[in-house]
């Protein structure tokens, strides 16, 4: 690709997060782990819910939905592992735009998702008899569609600010956004954390309080294991997000703040930290597959390479499931009223039988 391709004032950058050996260096090993656990693992929880799974409950498609999008963003970690390594983005500015869309929309879609978890979980712990009127399969498809479009939609300024531009005083390539821009800058970093973090954090707080609530108001309480599970994978989705919202924050600050020593030093807090917090987001993708691991181990003896899918068909609390535990209980009671109505009646019967018997006089 040739350098004249670029106008002039692209030259004039401050920074890129490729300016420092020891962050990229840091990012690249980071990527390259998350990489190797996090594809093959994210794939096997696909292909466990699709292929060994006997039924797919809300729980379950959540999961699956929740894999791919985490898949996904694996699946593209070695053009920023190569990006990294080399300090120079070569393979064009389509990809540029597009790699870091796809980023954005997994990015949303994973928080969503687990948004909608927690939802989930709040609506079957107060409306336990109703959550099958209320939370039925075609409703579930229909709203993961609506979450799927929304994200995609909500990521279009990756498409709009992200453009490749010379390094200052090098001949190497970045993707960045436009840092020369103010208003970019500040509309892309805040709205991915006010929709990728504090709107869906927000509504998972709430669900998690109001649930905690409802479980102390009940005598009966046991723990459930899906409760625990999400819990999970919310807590490890807010540990490795957490420093790369910070950074989005520190970077929006730089981009309000007036020239002078304050500003330099937030541009060179998020050009030193924005490459190694990135890779560290990325963990997130790949920490979900331990975490099943851990959580059906319980499982593995018995179902083999069928465990995931046991474990999955476990922490789902359907209304159909349990509605055929209701019916199997209440036929259970109407067996044991009949028992005891049938024995009623023999015992009448015997009764009646008995002094219906005349005596027999003797004659003699």
């Amino acid at each position: 690709m040739s350098q004249s391709n670029f106008s002039t004032p692209l030259n004039n950058i401050n920074g890129t997060i490729v300016d420092s050996l020891t962050a990229t260096t840091v990012g690249a090993l980071i990527l390259t782990i998350v990489f190797l656990l996090g594809f093959p693992g994210n794939l096997f929880i696909v292909w466990s819910i699709l292929a060994r799974a006997r039924k797919q409950s809300v729980t379950t498609l959540l999961i699956l939905n929740l894999a791919i999008a985490d898949g996904s963003l694996m699946a593209l970690t070695p053009f920023f592992i190569v990006y990294l390594v080399l300090m120079n983005w070569t393979i064009g500015s389509v990809m540029c735009k597009l790699l870091f869309y796809l980023c954005l929309v997994n990015m949303y879609a994973s928080i969503e998702l687990i948004m909608l978890m927690s939802v989930y979980r709040l609506v079957s712990v107060l409306w336990p008899q109703r959550i099958g009127t209320i939370v039925g399969h075609r409703t579930v498809v229909r709203v993961l569609a609506v979450v799927w479009v929304l994200v995609m939609v909500a990521s279009i300024p990756a498409l709009l600010f992200r453009e490749v531009r010379l390094k200052r005083n090098s001949s190497a390539l970045v993707c960045d956004s436009y840092h020369d821009k103010n208003s970019d800058v500040i509309l892309q970093y805040t709205l991915e954390l006010v929709l990728g973090f504090l709107i869906p954090y927000g509504v998972i707080l709430v669900s998690y309080f109001c649930i905690w609530r409802r479980i102390r108001q009940t005598k009966f309480r046991r723990r459930i294991r899906s409760e625990k599970l999400i819990l999970a994978i919310v807590l490890t989705f807010c540990l490795f997000w957490l420093p790369y919202h910070v950074i989005n924050m520190v970077q929006v600050t730089w981009a309000v703040c007036p020239e002078g020593v304050m500003k330099e030093k937030l541009a060179k807090i998020w050009q030193r930290s924005r490459a190694v917090t990135s890779a560290i987001a990325f963990i997130s993708s790949c920490a979900n597959p331990v975490l099943y691991v851990f959580a059906g181990k319980s499982y593995i003896r018995r179902e083999g390479l069928a465990f995931m899918a046991r474990l999955f068909e476990g922490t789902g609390l359907d209304s159909s499931r349990k509605s055929r535990q209701n019916s199997q209980n209440s036929r259970e009671k109407d067996k044991e009223a009949d028992l005891v109505m049938l024995k009623d009646k023999e015992q009448d019967s015997a009764t009646n039988s008995s002094s219906n018997i005349k005596p027999v006089k003797n004659d003699k």
